[in-house]
This record gives C-alpha cells, sequence and structure tokens, in this order.
C-alpha cells in the first residue's frame, strides 16, 4: 500500500491511539515512537548534556500531517507549546495537495567560520596576501577534520572582507567549509582556531574573535507551493493575503510578526529534532534584514490563473550528525519519523513547514481573524490551568468558546456552574 501523510482524525483519537496510526502508517513498531513519552530523556541524560542540570521540561510533540515535500509524503513531528501551529501546518497542507504539495531546493552544506585580524596597518595588501596563500590555509584547515574530508567535506575556500565601520576599519576572513550532514559549528570552530595563527601572520597582525557565523546565507533551503482559490476560501482570501504579504514586505513591525508566525513551523521542528533553535532563528532574522530593512521572509503572489503562489528562502543550519539529534532518544525518534537520511532532507522538510505555518496564520488573519481558531484551541489549556480534571476539559473548553471568552476568570465561573449541574 503506498505511504500516506493524509491521517484524517486524529484530532478524536487518544494520544496513544495517535502513536499507533503513525507508527502503521510508517510502518514501524510502536516502541520506536515511545522516546516521545515522559520528555525522552532522564535526569542522569541530562546531566550528561549541560552543565548545572537540576531537571527537564517536557514540551508538547504532535505531528504534521498532510504533508507532501518533492512528491514524498511526509509525516513531521513538531514540538511546541503553542496550540494552533500544528492544526494550522496541517490544514494547509491539505490544501496543497491538489497541487502536488510543496517544491523545494537548498544550496548545499555551506557553513562559515570567521577569524578576526587586528593591528594590520595595509589591509587591501592583506587581504591580496591571504588570498595567494589559502591553498595553504585550507590544507591547514582540513588537517583538523579528515573524517569529514573522507566523507566528502571539507574547508572549500577563503573569502576575506573589508568592513568600514563607524571608527575603524575590520578585516576578517571567511573559511566557507563543507559541513555535510552536520550543523557544523563544531568542525568550522575548530578549523577557525587553527587556521587564526597563520591568518595573523600573513596578514601581519593578530587575530581575536574565532568562529562560526550564524549568518548562514551560504547553506539556503527554499520552499514554493501553488493553493487554488477554491482551496483557500476564495479569490477574496487571495487577495486580502496579498495586501497583508504587502505590508510585511514594506513594515518591520508587521514584519516582525509575520516571520514569527514562520518560525512557529521552523523551531518546532528544529526542535523535535534535536537541532539548534537558536542559530536557525538568528539566521532567519538576519536573512530578513539583508537588503539594510527587516522585511518579510516569504513573498506572496497570484499567478496567471489566479492561484496563491507563495514561496520561503531561510538559511538551514540543521543537522543529522552529532549534538542532541543523535544523544536525545526523542530527537532520533523524530528524525525516524521523517524518514530523513541526510540533512538536506531535513532542511527541505523545515522550511516546508514554515511556509505551511505562515500561510495558515496569514489566511486566518485575511480571513476570520487570528483569535477564532487559536483562541478554541487554548480553551483546553485555559480550562486545565482553571483547575478541570481531565473528564471536564473538553466540556469546559466548549463552555468558554460558547461565552466567547477564553479568559481565566471565565473558566473558574463556568467550571463552577458545570459541576453544580452535576
Amino acid at each position: 500500500m503506498a505511504r500516506t501523510s493524509r491521517l484524517s482524525g486524529l484530532r478524536s483519537l487518544a494520544p496513544a491511539e495517535r502513536r499507533a496510526a503513525v507508527a502503521a502508517e510508517l510502518g514501524i513498531g510502536t516502541d520506536d515512537l515511545a522516546a516521545f513519552l515522559g520528555g525522552g530523556i532522564d535526569l542522569p541524560q541530562a546531566d550528561r548534556m549541560v552543565e548545572h542540570a537540576i531537571g527537564t521540561i517536557g514540551i508538547p510533540v504532535g505531528v504534521a500531517t498532510n504533508l507532501i515535500v518533492d512528491g514524498r509524503e511526509v509525516l513531521v513531528p513538531m514540538a511546541t507549546e503553542e496550540p494552533s501551529v500544528i492544526a494550522a501546518a496541517s490544514n494547509v497542507a491539505r490544501m496543497t495537495r491538489a497541487t502536488g504539495g510543496f517544491t523545494t531546493t537548498t544550496t548545499g552544506p555551506l557553513m562559515q567560520a570567521q577569524v578576526q585580524l587586528l593591528g594590520v596597518a595595509d589591509v587591501h595588501a592583506a587581504r591580496a596576501r591571504i588570498l595567494e596563500r589559502e591553498a595553504e590555509v585550507l590544507e591547514l584547515a582540513n588537517a583538523q577534520d579528515p573524517r569529514l574530508v573522507e566523507h566528502g567535506g571539507g574547508a572549500r575556500r577563503v573569502d576575506v572582507r573589508i568592513i568600514h565601520g563607524r571608527d575603524r576599519t575590520h578585516l576578517v576572513a571567511h573559511l566557507v567549509v563543507d559541513v555535510r550532514d552536520a550543523m557544523g559549528a563544531n568542525a568550522v570552530n575548530s578549523m577557525a582556531e587553527a587556521t587564526a595563527p597563520l591568518l595573523a601572520s600573513i596578514a601581519e597582525g593578530r587575530h581575536l574573535l574565532r568562529i562560526l557565523t550564524n549568518k548562514a546565507d551560504l547553506r539556503l533551503a527554499r520552499a514554493r507551493v501553488r493553493i487554488r482559490p477554491d482551496d483557500i476560501g476564495g479569490p477574496e482570501v487571495v487577495a486580502n493575503m496579498l495586501e497583508a504579504g504587502a505590508l510585511a514586505h514594506d513594515d518591520p513591525y508587521r514584519a516582525a510578526t509575520h516571520n514569527k508566525g514562520i518560525m512557529n513551523g521552523v523551531t518546532a521542528v528544529v526542535l523535535a529534532t534535536g537541532n539548534d533553535t537558536r542559530a536557525v532563528e538568528a539566521g532567519a532574522h538576519a536573512h530578513a534584514a539583508r537588503d539594510g530593512q527587516y522585511r518579510s521572509l516569504s513573498t506572496w503572489e497570484r499567478d496567471a490563473d489566479g492561484s496563491l503562489s507563495a514561496t520561503l528562502e531561510l538559511p538551514m543550519p540543521v543537522g543529522l550528525v552529532g549534538g542532541a539529534t543523535r544523544s536525545h532518544p526523542a530527537a532520533q525518534a523524530a528524525v525516524r519519523m521523517l524518514e530523513v537520511t541526510t540533512a538536506d532532507e531535513l532542511a527541505r522538510i523545515v522550511v516546508s513547514v514554515g511556509l505551511a505555518q505562515n500561510i495558515g496564520a496569514v489566511r486566518a488573519l485575511s480571513a476570520e481573524g487570528i483569535q477564532r481558531g487559536h483562541m478554541g484551541l487554548h480553551a483546553r489549556n485555559v480550562a486545565v490551568s482553571a483547575g478541570a480534571s481531565a473528564d471536564e476539559v473538553d466540556a469546559l473548553a466548549a463552555r468558554i468558546v460558547a461565552a466567547g471568552a477564553v479568559r481565566a476568570d471565565v473558566a473558574e465561573r463556568e467550571l463552577a456552574a458545570l459541576r453544580a449541574s452535576r
């Protein structure tokens, strides 16, 4: 039977039944997803991962359904505390199935390390001297990680930047490194530290900072999707989305919230797979300001047939080798669930989920408003915080939604009324 991510009815199942349904579709045992229970790690494991560990904190992990990425059906684990994120991504993914889902490209796994050079009298001549000895620098860099070189990666080139600042001129050498299936921070940092003395000697100065840049603009992932007007709410909704997209492009205040919606999806997948959420977020927001003004990361257009055509480009420094991706059992389960074998495949899925989530948020804003769906899902959290027991949560959530006031004081009042009526 052909694989599908179109798992309807998950919402009505209990969590254990959902795990069973996902496992059955993936052709794996439910034990393969058991790491999602209890947070995935115990205190001894946490103590090995970070310093001064005193415990762990659990984040809900859900599954986004309906996604087709480059022709492949994908079930996507998402770790997030925010209601409506997973539902929105799944709903938009359903809308895209009629037009083939998401199409993606990537630029390859190139990361950069910076070596800051100080006390250089002739920065332009120093730049030329460094480039003349590029082969020597690359040889020294690659000697730091022969295993990476064996797998087809390694330092590829040296770029040298002269930056004219407010009160000084900076000379910065960049090592451009193919990190293969790693996120790459450790590899490029080691290379930067090893080559810094040589670079300083060539420049006839001294070195200071030796570290990667999270502005990973040589490691981009792109996704595009097309949704027919009838599948997203009609031509008026498409037109409203275009207006919303135009504001996000022109106004940093709107762009910040627009891009936060993208990162709701992106960060949830990055976190679920044990990758560095801060690195991805830093790179994304730097990319949003690449022309000097902070703008929307996604682009909205209407194609020749009147359909919504949406695109997204993001730096995507994620990996499958090293770090929590290999040491955290829940992250390993997430990778198995995604059925990815390379960092490139993971990056393509992440950017697709980000675009799906962005479309969902902008569609809600352009149609019924964001609060209707979001607060309906948030009502369960409010019900729990008001003291509802497991068998009271759904009934109380329904009451406060019907009252049009998803607030703690209303939940407490309605909970008392619910209990008095029994």
